[in-house]
């Protein structure tokens, strides 16, 4: 009988062209890279890649650690791969880069056997590169495999390289970055000269190493305990702070009810040094300020804080989706709260004073800022940021610090904060402000500044300015300054 099966339909590849798709995780990891390179931010759409492709586990802490490693050293990287090419990084298809950066980070920055990160690396690039891209990623690959982290450190910074240069290559920095934080360091009193230099190259290095998960307990809503016995530890210092050193936070019934959350340690603090601050005057109930309220984390604790002290509070925000995310933030309060104690708004900060003058009690102006101070949770920040970015920055943080000190009685108190510890963001707008207003006087900060245990926090700068640091407190690199009306 003859045989009547359709004849073979041969592949048009050859067989070497043939290979594997990439395994899920690491094309996850693809997918946040590309968003990211269109404009997203690494925390907020890599959760919501692994949820969509149902991602857990330890494959989501590979996906994690493939994300945020390759983007926070792209900057050493791309010299890697400049050298491995023999052509610049700007002349390669950014979407192969980003394949590149990812299979170089299992190679020098993770314990990946060498044979799976070429070949994984090379069946992604097959996959959402194309056939032609795969052989130059397979060539590229196999060059960067050939030699190990400290001789790649030694041909993209080789010896002789100018200090601050070398150490911004080394620790993928963009060089302006690290002399603004040496700049930093000197200028908050962190550091002297004679050891600065150490102090930055462990600053920068806090910079690269993943930071712990520090979750909230809003006061009226919940306790530490509560969360303490879902496996967290206590935090150093905020007394509503526990560390979860493993675990999925959103398993965690208080943060799903919107009753905690996840929140820097050092953010935690400034919202507690507000509520902590002493005020001269005034009667009856206090009115509390957020003026520049998104996404919410700190009026989230201001909130349960005014809960608990019968106080009101007032959370802006200038933009209206940001406004969307404060409201979320803010719910389960406001279900708790009186009627109108907690109310969430859209609103410019800057007009604030103008329109409601002396009106509040306590004021924070969480100002827009560079985001130094969060290179470790925010890992694209460091390339978007320009020097150029400062001046304009500065010009609103001074507009903002001033609505809001109009906007405060006089013997109330404003919380100015930024997550940058950069002088032309920090100090020197504080200073020009109250140059200008005789009826403003400087806090001391560091004095509201303490420990679970009560004790002050030690090496926060030079009063009456308080400093945290990424490798002192393991905390944001939080800038806070306490202005009192007279």
């Amino acid at each position: 009988m003859p045989d009547r099966r359709p004849p073979r339909r041969r592949s048009a590849q050859r067989p070497a062209e043939r290979g594997r798709r990439s395994d899920p995780v690491r094309l996850a990891a693809y997918t946040v890279m590309r968003a990211v390179d269109d404009g997203a931010y690494a925390n907020l759409e890599l959760p919501k890649v692994l949820r969509e492709r149902r991602i857990d586990g330890r494959d989501a802490a590979f996906a994690t650690e493939l994300v945020y490693g390759a983007t926070r050293m792209r900057g050493f990287y791309d010299r890697v791969v400049e050298v491995a090419a023999k052509r610049p990084a700007a002349e390669i298809d950014s979407a192969v880069l980003d394949t590149l950066r990812l299979g170089v980070h299992q190679l020098l920055g993770m314990r990946v056997a060498t044979h799976a990160a070429v070949d994984e690396t090379v069946a992604l690039a097959r996959q959402v590169n194309g056939i032609g891209a795969s052989g130059f990623v397979n060539a590229v690959m196999r060059r960067v495999s050939e030699r190990d982290m400290e001789s790649w450190l030694d041909e993209v910074a080789p010896p002789g390289t100018e200090p601050l240069a070398a150490m911004a290559v080394r620790t993928s920095h963009p060089e302006w970055v690290v002399r603004a934080l040496r700049q930093a360091l000197l200028g908050h009193g962190s550091a002297t000269a004679d050891d600065v230099d150490a102090q930055l190259d462990a600053l920068l290095a806090a910079d690269n190493a993943p930071p712990r998960v520090t979750l909230v307990a809003r006061p009226g809503l919940a306790d530490v305990a509560e969360l303490l016995g879902e496996g967290a530890t206590l935090g150093p210092l905020a007394r509503t702070a526990v560390v979860l050193d493993h675990g999925d936070p959103g398993s965690i019934p208080a943060v799903r009810e919107g009753r905690a959350a996840v929140q820097d340690e050092g953010s935690q603090l400034v919202a507690l040094a507000l509520a902590a601050a002493p005020v001269e005057g005034g009667s009856g109930r206090e009115r509390w300020l957020d003026l520049c309220a998104g996404p919410g984390g700190k009026a989230g604790l201001l909130a349960g804080l005014a809960l608990e002290r019968d106080a009101d509070l007032v959370a802006n925000e200038v933009n209206p989706n940001r406004t969307d995310l404060v409201r979320r933030t803010l719910a389960a309060v406001m279900a708790r709260g009186r009627p109108g104690q907690v109310t969430v708004r859209t609103g410019d900060g800057r007009v604030v004073g103008a329109a409601e003058p002396d009106a509040y009690d306590r004021v924070l102006v969480d100002a827009p800022c560079t985001g130094l101070g969060a290179l470790r949770r925010r890992p694209e920040a460091r390339w978007r940021r320009q020097p150029s970015d400062v001046p304009g920055l500065a010009t609103l943080q001074r507009e903002l610090l001033t609505s809001a000190l109009d906007a405060t009685r006089p013997g109330g108190v404003v919380a100015y904060a930024t997550c940058s510890p950069h002088l032309g963001e920090t100090r020197f707008v504080v200073s020009d402000v109250v140059k200008r207003r005789p009826d403003v006087e400087l806090v001391d900060a560091a004095e509201l500044f303490v420990d679970r245990e009560g004790e002050p926090i030690k090496g926060t700068g030079d009063a009456p300015f308080v400093q945290l640091w990424p490798h002192r407190h393991d905390t944001d690199g939080m800038f806070v300054a306490m202005l009192c009306r007279r």
